[in-house]
């Protein structure tokens, strides 16, 4: 564990909240339940006085990013759900809060009405600790999925605990697939192939991958439509970006035209040292507009939320680190969901 972002563990000792899902609690997945009806127009409102000019971005405070920080609005309601936006938390380096960004973003997201599932693509589990899982003791995981052509998405997702939200889960046993993918037919498509079903079913698909370039986290990268790079605001997070960036331009280039990057997400971030300013001030330099608003400061808070097995946003709902995911779920809807 490293900053208050837990990286996760392959080891059997597991948080002391470990629950195992019931089956029978996924009755509101989608489609292989009825739809939820669309919600009755809303009445037309009486006419109201024009509201005030918005303030332009010179007036705006500057944000820690040392750009304006503009107010963003609350997601668009939906009346009915998908097409899914598949998304890859992708960084190859380790600890930097791809998991802690995929467990508090999807929880974010789903505050605001969005059907999500999370997809625990990492051998090592982390997603599925992090929300409360034993994933030694699951029956079926995403390997199943991968590797067995008889094995069903309903038959593999779990709740998360979280209303609106649903997780695929995953541990060591998906190691063996990237081995295995390797004399496979189409082996870059096998995540999209699986993935397939779920992508009316919800609103948005958070993909966390593990800390590598492999055939994994191209599988990701294959079947996502944008990419979030979270990266911790330390000179060495910043070393290996540009090997991201590659694979990245050659997965868009001879597999998945349609991929792009949603935003880089500094995280971990220290405000009160000139070494973690000075480390965004070179991101915002690098990436430009790429680089999020919205930024993850350090907090014990992910640590504790983790041990509990929930997301921080319902573990400690008033905090810092809530408010920002909060935040970033805004800021994520604006730049890709309510396009």
């Amino acid at each position: 564990m490293m900053g208050g972002f837990s990286t996760g563990s392959s080891a059997p000792d597991m948080p002391p909240r470990a629950r195992v899902p019931e089956r029978n609690d996924v009755s509101d997945l989608l489609p292989f339940a009825p739809p939820t009806p669309a919600a009755p127009p809303a009445e037309e409102a009486a006419p109201e006085a024009a509201a005030p000019a918005a303030p332009v971005a010179s007036d705006l405070p500057l944000g820690p990013t040392g750009r304006p920080m503009p107010v963003l609005p609350d997601p668009k309601p939906v009346t009915e759900h998908g097409p899914a936006r598949v998304i890859s938390m992708c960084n190859q380096k380790g600890g930097v809060g791809k998991t802690t960004t995929t467990i508090n973003l999807g929880a974010a997201l789903a505050e605001y009405g969005r059907r999500v599932l999370l997809v625990d693509f990492d051998p090592q589990g982390s997603l599925s600790v992090g929300l409360g899982l034993n994933p030694h003791e699951m029956e079926k995981t995403v390997y199943n999925l991968l590797m067995d052509r008889t094995t069903r998405l309903e038959d593999v997702v779990v709740p998360s605990g979280v209303p609106g939200m649903h997780l695929l889960p995953s541990n060591i046993d998906l190691s063996a697939a990237e081995v295995q993918l390797v004399h496979e037919v189409a082996r870059e498509q096998t995540l999209q192939r699986v993935l397939a079903p779920a992508i009316a079913a919800y609103d948005v698909i958070l993909i966390d991958c593990q800390p590598s370039l492999g055939l994994l986290t191209v599988n990701a990268l294959t079947a996502s439509d944008g990419v979030i790079v979270p990266l911790e605001c330390e000179y060495f997070a910043l070393r290996g970006v540009a090997l991201l960036k590659n694979t990245i331009d050659k997965v868009q280039e001879r597999l998945n035209p349609r991929l792009e990057i949603d935003g880089v997400l500094g995280t971990m971030f220290d405000g009160r040292t000139l070494h973690g300013r000075e480390v965004l001030e070179r991101l915002v330099q690098a990436w430009g507009d790429h680089v999020f608003h919205t930024v993850i400061r350090r907090t014990v808070k992910f640590s504790d939320s983790t041990v509990a097995g929930e997301p921080i946003t319902s573990y400690a709902s008033d905090s810092g680190g809530a408010e920002a995911y909060r935040q970033l779920a805004k800021e994520v809807a604006l730049r890709c969901l309510d396009v």
